[in-house]
């Protein structure tokens, strides 16, 4: 494919973009920013959340690791259902009860202030590192299809990328995002059902001659019952479910979406929803991988060493052009949807958390959102250059990685707030919010060495909120419990 189709793809793309900001931008303001007034319709936030959740890491990702973890991926997907089931019957109603804006104001209300900004913190730091990690994805794409053939430099296709975000959300904020998230996630699966069909028709499969062959394949293995492999059943099903809850329920950017809908009832019906049209994606991204080794072996073809480059390598040099638009306008779509929203909650929970919004004038509340969301997005920007320095493996594991150190004190903050009655002493939150992910790196580090070959895998998550909320157990205080 040509740099000139690639760019004239992606600009056709964001005067899509744009034109939906631009029809549900009139009469905004910061509750249209923040919630969309509350009166976005279940089914569309149901819709455009699997393209906010999936991310272009997952696009590229998913397929590319099944080479090496067959159909593993699906113990996870299980421990997801688990975590839906649980925001929906648990932390949903407890945000709609608050009436919250910011899902951090909880902390506020049953711990103190330094629990509060400690919870908004590792929230921020959590989304604008796995944001960076998710955009990195598609500005490396971009930059592989398109830029190089060019001579346009890495730091200039971030910066056009931060851009165009920014240029589509920071008038309206969430009330383009429902809308936008729609549109793009139609166009991520419609890049992934074309990509399956072609590479079937390259095999000369139907339906199912493409199940049955996946089926029969060393690829379709799902389960692993060996306790010291990181792909353990127990291992992944937990993680799972506990990433779940943490990367969607104790999320902002998620969340905001929730909270969006017109009252509980909906906000529920929205994650049931969602989580069964998630679980028909995940089979489809499985089941393509899996089609992918299967053509590159048919042909003889040798794949890239990563993982991550196997689909990008295939559908821009190997399959009929269709399959590389699929590909770009696919991880365009999914990349930029999970982006823009998780700029607009970074924007949200620093206004609402840092900034003191209530107490300031609507003008004012305009003025300092237009220089939040600015900053978040050179600071994301910035990241994305650091992270193009640095990373050298499989990026979806680098996310989870990521997830786990920094969801880790907020599983153990709202664990302990939702299931205790007992008070903290909110002075000393902070460092032990910080001194949990340090312990858990050290035991991970060396759990092979000292619990007989075991391997932590994505369940450092579960240690941290563990560690974490025993810290706080630890410092008890005799402050009435407010919430």
């Amino acid at each position: 494919m040509s740099a000139t189709l690639i760019i004239s793809l992606i600009i056709g793309y964001f005067c899509i973009l744009i034109l939906i900001s631009f029809l549900t931008g009139k009469s905004t303001d910061s509750d249209t920013f923040f919630l969309a007034n509350r009166k976005s319709p279940w089914y569309i936030v149901a819709f455009g959340m699997i393209g906010a959740t999936l991310s272009g890491v997952t696009f590229v990702s998913v397929p590319g690791m099944v080479r090496d973890l067959q159909f593993t991926y699906m113990q996870l997907l299980l421990g997801y259902i688990a975590g839906y089931f649980v925001i929906a019957t648990i932390l949903l109603p407890l945000y709609y009860r608050l009436n919250l804006v910011s899902i951090y104001t909880y902390l506020d209300q049953r711990f103190g202030f330094w629990s509060y900004k400690t919870g908004a913190a590792f929230f921020l730091l959590s989304r604008t590192l796995g944001s960076a990690i998710r955009l990195f994805l598609v500005a490396s794409v971009l930059q592989l299809a398109a830029f190089d053939q060019i001579g346009i430099p890495f730091a200039v296709t971030v910066a056009v990328t931060i851009l165009l975000i920014w240029i589509y959300t920071f008038r309206s904020g969430m009330k383009t995002i429902i809308w936008t998230d729609t549109f793009q996630t139609a166009a991520m699966l419609t890049a992934v059902g074309v990509s399956i069909w072609v590479v079937s028709d390259e095999l000369n499969l139907g339906f199912q001659g493409m199940v049955d062959t996946i089926s029969a394949s060393e690829y379709s293995t799902i389960f692993n019952w060996d306790y010291k492999e990181d792909t353990y059943f127990l291992k992944q099903f937990f993680a799972g479910a506990f990433i779940t809850i943490v990367m969607t329920g104790l999320d902002q950017d998620m969340m905001q979406k929730n909270l969006s809908c017109k009252n509980i009832g909906e906000a529920q019906k929205n994650m049931f929803w969602f989580t069964g049209i998630l679980t028909v994606v995940i089979v489809m991204f499985l089941s393509l991988g899996a089609l992918l080794y299967l053509y590159a072996s048919s042909k003889g073809i040798t794949l890239p060493e990563r993982g991550d480059d196997v689909f990008p390598f295939l559908a821009l040099n190997h399959f009929p052009p269709v399959v590389g638009i699929a590909f770009i306008l696919g991880i365009i779509a999914i990349a930029y949807a999970s982006a823009d929203s998780a700029l607009t909650s970074l924007t949200t929970s620093f206004c609402v958390d840092f900034l003191n919004f209530k107490a300031r004038s609507e003008h004012e509340r305009v003025r300092l959102r237009y220089f939040v969301h600015i900053g978040f997005s050179l600071l994301i920007g910035l990241v994305i250059i650091a992270v193009n320095a640095f990373n050298s493996q499989s990026l979806i594991a680098t996310v989870l990685q990521v997830a786990g150190y920094t969801y880790g004190p907020l599983l153990g903050l709202y664990s302990f707030g939702l299931f205790t009655r007992r008070p903290v002493r909110d002075r000393f939150v902070p460092a032990i919010c910080i001194a949990a992910p340090l312990i858990t790196y050290i035991i991970s580090a060396n759990s092979a060495a000292w619990f007989y070959g075991y391997k932590f895998g994505f369940e450092v998550l579960i240690l941290n909120g563990f560690l974490t909320f025993v810290g706080l157990w630890a410092v008890p205080h005799k402050r009435v419990v407010r919430v």
